[in-house]
């Protein structure tokens, strides 16, 4: 017999059940949907990863006090401080360094008002951080030095406070401080769950002196610092400088309990990559399952079709099939349920995903590749469950299938 005779009879057996058929291959379309989600969904964080590394600054380095620093510790009373900053900047390896302290704060212009972050720094963090305008300028020197009452805003903060119109000129009100909107900041997006675009710069000095006082309430005091490495290549060796510098200025005896953080944004958004792929390897290994109880399904489901077609297959045998023939038929319906459901599964998978991307501001990138992987596969299972079955039906002898024995 041609293949193409196999296959018409299985599919005729198939439709001659849908119920039975439907429910054969529920296991395969919840396991696929899950791999094909998973796959889409993963891949779809990765490229977020790569978005935030460049949006961020993939030469970027942040010093940090450590959240683990224990209070009664001599680093615990030495915060990172305006000396850092310049010391730091004083690294062969190292190109810029900026200080910030930042505080939440609420805008007030013409009866509307945001609360957002307002971030005090110098030129340096433009910079550092490749920050664009969309609009007017960034502060001047002499405005960081003489604590000017200037303001760059956010994207995200001119659209709620102006909406369309041109923020630059106007007049916003921070504690009860004017200060005069000089720049809008280029649209950043997001990094992690924050927006990166909701935030208000000013001058470090006017941020301690008028808005947010010093960091841990001392005016030399910072709450982090950034710095850049003079190349990508030298990102590490910058890094490694920066640590040893920390741990000098600040005597540093035990690693464990330095007060402070050396990072890259790589390194951080690294950190969230490896979570990722945890939770995506928990999620194949629960599709694995899925489809390993999907494919025993088939093999039961299977096996209890042999015994409804006894007569059929003592007919078929009697006329001349040979065994051959059968264990061929029985194999292609069963590989027919599980592709046939790794089709829908991958179909379901996506749409699950698209839907999880639209709720979450997450993109979904679904290789063909992975998609047609995951039917052969399903197709794989269909003939690895579905041989035992062919088997049993094969060697049944005529005559006592004739009588339904």
């Amino acid at each position: 017999m041609r293949v193409s005779d196999y296959a018409s009879m299985a599919a005729s057996s198939l439709v001659a059940a849908p119920v039975r058929s439907c429910l054969t291959m529920l296991g395969i379309v919840i396991g696929v949907a899950a791999i094909t989600s998973m796959a889409a969904i993963g891949a779809g964080a990765r490229s977020k990863v790569n978005d935030q590394i460049k949006s961020f600054g993939s030469n970027v380095i942040m010093v940090n006090e450590s959240a683990g620093s224990r209070a009664g510790s001599d680093h615990a009373r030495r915060p990172l401080s305006l000396g850092d900053v310049a010391a730091i900047a004083d690294l062969s390896s190292v190109e810029l360094a900026a200080p910030s302290i930042s505080g939440p704060g609420r805008l007030v212009h013409e009866g509307l008002s945001w609360g957002t972050t307002i971030n005090g720094t110098t030129l340096d963090h433009f910079e550092i951080r490749c920050w664009r305008l969309s609009g007017g300028r960034f502060f001047t020197k002499e405005e960081e030095r003489d604590a000017g009452q200037v303001v760059v805003l956010g994207s995200l903060v001119a659209r709620k406070l102006f909406e369309k119109a041109d923020p630059v000129g106007q007049v916003v009100r921070i504690a009860g401080a004017p200060l005069k909107i000089v720049g809008v900041l280029a649209e950043k997006g997001t990094s992690g769950a924050d927006s990166q675009d909701d935030v208000a710069f000013v001058p470090l000095a006017t941020a301690r002196n008028r808005l947010i006082g010093g960091a841990n309430g001392d005016r030399n005091a910072v709450g982090y610092i950034l710095a850049s490495a003079v190349s990508g290549n030298a990102l590490g060796e910058a890094t490694d400088d920066i640590d040893d510098l920390m741990k000098q200025r600040h005597r540093v005896v035990n690693d464990d309990d330095k007060g402070f953080r050396v990072a890259t944004a790589a390194s951080i958004v690294a950190a969230q990559e490896a979570s990722t792929r945890t939770v995506s390897a928990l999620l194949a290994a629960v599709a694995c399952v899925s489809l390993v109880v999907g494919g025993i399904g088939i093999m039961n489901i299977m096996l209890v079709s042999v015994t409804e077609r006894t007569r059929e297959i003592g007919l078929r045998l009697a006329i001349g099939a040979r065994p051959r023939d059968i264990r061929t038929q029985f194999v292609i319906e069963a590989v027919a349920l599980c592709t046939g459901g790794g089709a829908i599964g991958v179909a379901g998978g996506f749409a699950v995903a698209s839907l999880v991307a639209r709720s979450a501001d997450w993109p979904v990138v679904l290789d063909p590749l992975t998609g047609a992987g995951a039917v052969l596969f399903s197709g794989l299972v269909g003939v690895l469950f579905g041989y035992y079955p062919a088997k049993r039906a094969a060697a049944l002898d005529p005559v006592a299938a004739l009588r339904g024995d």
